[in-house]
């Protein structure tokens, strides 16, 4: 068996050595390093159980009350000294949460705001205004009724100039 498998079993075989299986029990019986750690914790649980805590002073509850007393009588904090106890000492951890939110909107803010401020300083580029021959031959690209009308034109000219003219003399 392995010595961490078998570590993970030691405090079970300290204190239910009925429910630890017989090859965890026959491996620390063999392994010197895990007979060492069993023999170590069962040192620290003599020295708990022979532990005793000591019994508080007789005037400790008296002594208890009248701190209490006076923590209660006391004029409290002003406003900022209450928030500046709250944020940074933690006894009301929902103000955390909502600070780290507005000073990360803060930041967006003034993120935005500086990167318009640089692009307002940007030079832009210059217009391009084609020229009026330009313009013309765009709009008649773009309307087909005018091409409709001067091819109209444009045939009755051949017409009227391959017609024999009339001279009277």
């Amino acid at each position: 068996m392995i010595c961490r498998m078998t570590k993970e079993n030691l405090e079970n075989l300290l204190l239910d050595p009925e429910m630890v299986s017989p090859e965890v029990r026959s491996h620390v019986a063999g392994c010197p390093e895990c007979s060492r750690e069993l023999a170590e914790l069962q040192a620290t649980m003599a020295v708990l159980d022979a532990w005793e805590a000591p019994e508080p002073s007789p005037f400790f509850d008296a002594r208890m009350a009248a701190k209490l007393r006076a923590e209660r009588e006391a004029t409290p904090a002003g406003f900022f000294e209450r928030m500046r106890a709250r944020l940074t000492f933690g006894s009301n951890l929902g103000f955390r949460p909502i600070a780290a939110g507005a000073f990360a909107l803060l930041i967006l803010i003034g993120g935005g705001t500086y990167a318009g401020l640089v692009n307002l300083n940007a030079p832009t580029p210059a217009a391009v205004h084609p020229s009026a021959a330009i313009q013309d031959l765009q709009s008649l690209d773009d309307n087909a009724q005018v091409f409709q009308q001067l091819n109209a034109l444009d045939q009755q000219d051949d017409d009227t100039s391959s017609a024999p003219v009339n001279s009277q003399l």
